[in-house]
């Protein structure tokens, strides 16, 4: 069955957790202990309805607090699809967290008070749709019974969304007018809104096209783990372990191994205990190649002719995830992957201002900032442009002083 992996966006109280908690109560998804934990919370909408916000709001303080902190999966299928949920934090202050569930994403729903239409938000966590490559989008314009589902609030917001994306790298946009709390247009079809022709919601989720195949086209192994046993029974046997990242590698194939540019030929391809002729995009696989070259963990196989850029100076768009802001004088550490290496930011050539999205000069960038930098690495990396494959032009940097996760990059070219 197919799966499609989405997310959730918009800004504090915009209805995103009683959304999902509809979506989920509506397609009977909800397991009886929950609907016991909800009626336990005593927790209750201005109407007296149960608040299934709490479905989703995992922690003790977003329960206490009724908003959302981190970000929340879920998961439900229908007898279309089956469905990951991220349900991402609305808070200015955990962006970093949108970020972290918006990467895997397929589709982007997000989500506009009908009272408050486009804002900062709205408009913050559209271009980090657009920057991450999420080439779907949802607009719900959400709380319509509060302005007593009027079309011309939904036609007003709908025009001024899309003057807002005409700037950004989304390729397809929808919409549709919601009440999360009353459940219109969100399992079926609602009454109250005549004036909408498209689908509810429920309905655009399993009929909406996602297309996977369009990007990781080029063939990209990473290496997680050499394995040499070097057992009686497997004396001689050494396999590279690791995960396709696009593309496909087929026994026969002929390969370099990167940075050392060292070429063999693909021999055997495992996979738990049986062997395949192909290994696909997404497949956890054992390769082995004709020859005993020195291939490391966090080296790169790719087909000879399906190169991607080698280099030690990459420009790259960045969010700041850290509360310390980014120092330029300092060293960082990139993960790609298995593979990890010292930078230095040579240049911050801009910070995007997210009310404006224009660019400026910046010194330095500070929590939830977007922009653009160099880099130098003490390494050669094997990297594609984010845009041409997410996996593979996707990186973090790391604090080497505490080790902590400080920003995640898209790489846009090498400097080389």
């Amino acid at each position: 069955m197919d799966l499609l992996k989405f997310i959730t966006a918009g800004s504090v109280d915009d209805g995103k957790s009683t959304l999902i908690g509809r979506l989920l109560y509506d397609t009977n998804s909800v397991l009886d202990d929950q609907l016991e934990a909800i009626q336990r919370a005593n927790r209750k909408n201005n109407d007296g309805t149960l608040d299934l916000a709490i479905l989703t709001d995992g922690l003790k303080a977003e329960r206490e607090q009724g908003i959302t902190i981190d970000v929340a999966y879920k998961y439900f299928q229908t007898e279309k699809r089956k469905f990951i949920i991220a349900d991402a934090p609305g808070h200015i202050q955990y962006t970093r967290n949108m970020v972290t569930g918006a990467s895997n994403s397929d589709l982007a729903i997000i989500l506009i008070d009908a009272r408050k239409g486009v804002i900062e938000q709205t408009r913050r966590h559209s271009f980090i749709v657009s920057l991450l490559g999420i080439p779907n989008v949802l607009v719900c314009v959400n709380k319509m019974d509060m302005v007593d589902y009027d079309q011309a609030v939904f036609d007003k917001i709908k025009s001024d969304y899309e003057r807002l994306v005409l700037n950004l790298r989304i390729k397809q946009v929808d919409y549709v007018p919601v009440s999360a709390l009353k459940g219109d247009n969100i399992a079926s079809k609602s009454t109250n809104t005549s004036w909408y022709s498209g689908k509810s919601l429920l309905d655009f989720l399993e009929t909406v096209e996602v297309n996977h195949t369009t990007a990781n086209k080029q063939a990209r192994f990473p290496v997680q783990w050499v394995i040499r046993p070097q057992s009686e029974e497997l004396p001689d046997y050494r396999g590279y372990a690791g995960r396709v990242v696009g593309g496909t590698f087929a026994v026969g194939d002929r390969v370099v191994a990167l940075p050392s540019e060292v070429s063999s030929t693909i021999t055997r391809i495992e996979l738990a205990a049986n062997d395949l002729d192909v290994a696909s995009d997404g497949a956890s696989v054992i390769i082995h190649l004709a020859d005993d070259i020195d291939i490391s963990r966090g080296d790169m196989l790719v087909k000879q002719d399906e190169q991607p850029s080698v280099s030690k100076q990459f420009e790259a768009e960045i969010c700041w995830m850290d509360s310390k802001p980014l120092d330029i004088n300092q060293f960082y550490l990139i993960q790609q992957h298995g593979k990890t290496a010292k930078v230095k930011i040579q240049d911050i050539i801009y910070r995007v201002n997210i009310e404006t999205l224009e660019q400026s000069a910046a010194v330095d960038l500070g929590l939830n900032d977007i922009g653009k930098i160099q880099f130098k690495s003490a390494d050669s990396l094997a990297f594609d442009s984010y845009v041409a494959n997410k996996t593979n032009g996707g990186a973090i940097l790391i604090d080497l002083r505490n080790n902590l996760t400080v920003a995640a990059l898209m790489i846009t070219e090498s400097l080389d």
